[in-house]
């Protein structure tokens, strides 16, 4: 069996394996966790031909650094702009390349974005949890949150020269700023002049964000009189206001229930572009029917789909 190992020389904050996530325990309060970008996930296999489930590395803000300690392995990074640097060539995100023994790979942000994945062909050896190696931030449980020391072992590496190349970073993969949403399901509890707020006024990202979820800055959207509904069932995209009006969207690893009231429901297909936004950098709330967001979301998948398709397909000459 051929295998690469490498060792973490440097990993910053939220640094961790993923699979494709952990569907059906969320009624056992298990959040499903996976990739905060699924689309640039499910890219960064197709580019190297992996199953789509391949676990990969999340890749935060915070920066990572490996050496190859064994073997040799092709790679692809796919989501936010980073910069990856390895035996001295610098090399955007969107990149399939080779590393072998000796050799350091280091990925710092660029230009935008705020995840990227780091695919390799071959099956990323990992701890399981409930079935799953997706890592749950909090907790830890699963893959797991990568450390300084750490050691990754690839099986089945392999060395794909005919998939190396930079690949084509689509539009739409970039930070979105206009966030399409189905109101509710707690809209009866906002006073229609706060409605008319949240679906026009300029948010910001803020700083206030992990793998739970992203706090926004903005007018105070409060509630009237819902703070004592119960406790009930919640889901990613769902756009969650405290007492004080303050919105927060919620991530992959978010809570399985919450009793604050729900203003809005972020499409999934937005979410994947909205977490590559920044600190400081706006967005909107553009409120859609859920005859519109159906007929959106379709839409969207058959073009990530395409997408996929291609690039599975590809060979470098």
């Amino acid at each position: 069996m051929t295998e690469a190992t490498f060792q973490v020389a440097f990993s910053g904050p939220h640094v961790t394996i993923q699979d494709a996530g952990r569907p059906g325990l969320m009624r056992y309060g298990v959040p499903a966790s996976g990739p905060m970008d699924r689309s640039s996930f499910a890219l960064a296999n197709a580019a190297l031909g992996n199953p789509a489930d391949h676990a990969c590395v999340e890749i935060s803000r915070g920066g990572l650094s490996l050496r190859c300690l064994s073997g040799a392995v092709t790679l692809a990074l796919v989501g936010g702009g980073f910069i990856a640097e390895i035996a001295g060539r610098k090399l955007g995100a969107w990149n399939a390349f080779a590393i072998r023994a000796g050799e350091t790979l280091s990925i710092r942000p660029g230009p935008w974005g705020s995840w990227c994945y780091l695919s390799f062909a071959g099956r990323l050896e990992a701890a399981t949890w409930l079935g799953s190696r997706a890592t749950h931030g909090a907790s830890g449980f699963g893959g797991g949150r990568l450390a300084a020391g750490q050691v990754l072992t690839i099986t089945d590496a392999q060395s794909l020269p005919m998939r190396e190349g930079a690949l084509r970073c689509p539009v739409w993969a970039r930070p979105r700023h206009v966030l399409r949403c189905t109101l509710g399901p707690q809209d009866r509890f906002f006073a229609d002049e706060t409605l008319a707020t949240f679906t026009s006024a300029r948010f910001e990202a803020t700083d206030a964000v992990d793998r739970m979820g992203m706090r926004l800055r903005g007018p105070a959207i409060a509630p009237a009189n819902a703070l004592s509904i119960p406790s009930e069932p919640i889901l990613r995209g769902s756009v969650q206001v405290a007492g004080d009006g303050t919105a927060t969207v919620l991530l992959s690893d978010h809570q399985t229930t919450g009793g604050y009231p729900k203003i809005a429901t972020v499409l999934g297909c937005d979410l994947d572009a909205f977490v590559q936004c920044r600190p400081r950098d706006a967005v909107v709330f553009q409120a859609v029917s859920p005859a519109e967001a159906i007929a959106i979301t379709r839409q969207n998948a058959q073009r990530l789909a395409a997408f996929e398709d291609r690039l599975r397909a590809r060979q470098m000459p």
